[in-house]
């Protein structure tokens, strides 16, 4: 038991030195703690890319939706009622203006053209009558004047050698046949205008006739067909519920393209505007121009609508057909632009942030003109030596100091 008792001491005494050792290097570390955060942290500048604003040609350009129309397109009715005896064309036809589509029969009408001519006919030679009376009566004055003429020379030579009441007989067969004259004058006159009701008449007839016969307006394509051959068709004059087109004929060159156009862009759409088309379905692109503006902006929607002439040869168009119009509204030569991306918006108003004398970062407001897909013109506000702060812009403040990298392309 002794022996042991000199160990245990011995190890009582090691550990006493370590804690000592352990409780000396804490407070030595305690003491040094305020020494060591005392000293100043070295400042880190903020590295920021930048860009000088660069001349370039800006353009504007909207697209919008459109959708392809017929140029003309028409039902074409009959004007007179009748059974369709022949129907040339078909959906998918192509018509020429005048050619012949539809040809009805009406007995009716064929009998009014003969009743009309038969009275047109039978006028004339009631005015050939009259015309021979105005003859006749003519003759017979011509005869009564040489009598008195006569009777008047021979008194003037011979005084007293023909009776008053001769020379007074004289005159009054003079002033019967005047009468007569006249009157065949008169009835030749009402004649003529008889006539001339007849004729009217018969050109009424002959016209209503005609309307048998159905023709294409304008070059198209018949798009409907309402009717066959043998089917009973009313007067395009009838009422809605009675009267039947007989086809629809749709002008497909040029096509009308109608556009919506923005509220904010109607000034800039003017007729002879060109625009690029892209169909989709087609994945092609044409040309077209605006022919046409209603110049209505309409309430509910805060557009007006345009539309473009687009050529069509070949039919290659389908109206109904979609596309994506674009249009070049305004170019400006050489204007000052910054990346979009520089810009921050605002309330309404824009600024970007620029490094000035000592890397110091100031934010300044700018005045901008037309916008692509990259870049703003700027109008007011920059000049071209500016530098001009395009990354980290939301950890960035007026007035702090930074560090200049410069961007990479522009």
């Amino acid at each position: 038991m002794e022996t042991f008792r000199p160990r245990i001491r011995v190890r009582l005494a090691v550990a006493g030195l370590f804690c000592t050792l352990v409780l000396a290097i804490g407070c030595s570390r305690a003491t040094s703690a305020p020494t060591m955060a005392s000293e100043p942290a070295p400042t880190v500048l903020a590295t920021v890319a930048v860009v000088q604003p660069q001349p370039e040609t800006m353009s504007q350009r909207v697209v919008l939706a459109g959708e392809f129309r017929p140029h003309q397109v028409v039902d074409l009715y009959a004007k007179v009622a009748g059974y369709l005896r022949q129907i040339s064309v078909d959906v998918g036809s192509v018509v020429q203006p005048g050619q012949v589509v539809a040809v009805l029969e009406s007995p009716e009408l064929e009998t009014d053209v003969a009743r009309t001519g038969a009275e047109l006919r039978r006028s004339r030679a009631e005015r050939e009558r009259a015309q021979a009376e105005v003859r006749r009566a003519q003759a017979s004055l011509h005869l009564t004047n040489v009598s008195l003429e006569r009777l008047l020379g021979a008194i003037k030579r011979e005084p007293g050698i023909i009776a008053q009441q001769e020379i007074d007989e004289a005159r009054a067969r003079q002033q019967a046949a005047e009468a007569l004259l006249e009157a065949a004058q008169a009835a030749a006159s009402i004649e003529d205008s008889r006539i001339g009701v007849a004729q009217a008449s018969e050109k009424r007839s002959q016209a209503m006739a005609a309307y048998q016969t159905i023709t294409a307006p304008f070059a198209g394509v018949v798009v409907k067909r309402y009717v066959d051959r043998g089917a009973m068709v009313q007067a395009g004059t009838a009422s809605q519920t009675q009267a039947s087109p007989v086809v629809r004929v749709a002008e497909l060159n040029p096509l009308r393209l109608a556009v919506s156009i923005p509220e904010a862009v109607v000034p800039l759409v003017k007729v002879g505007v060109r625009a690029e088309i892209r169909v989709s379905a087609l994945r092609q692109t044409f040309t077209g121009t605006v022919a046409r503006i209603n110049r209505e902006v309409a309430v509910s929607t805060r557009t007006m609508e345009a539309e473009l002439d687009v050529p069509n040869p070949g039919s290659r168009l389908t109206p109904g057909m979609f596309a994506d119009v674009s249009f070049q509204l305004e170019r400006r030569e050489q204007v000052l632009t910054i990346p979009i991306n520089a810009v921050i918006n605002g309330g309404g108003n824009r600024s970007v942030l620029v490094v000035g004398s000592g890397g110091k970062l100031e934010e300044r407001s700018i005045k901008t003109g037309l916008e692509s897909s990259s870049r703003f013109e700027v109008i007011e506000g920059l000049r071209p030596d500016d530098q001009v702060v395009v990354s980290n812009r939301s950890q960035l403040r007026p007035g702090q100091t930074v560090e200049v990298r410069r961007a990479g392309g522009r």
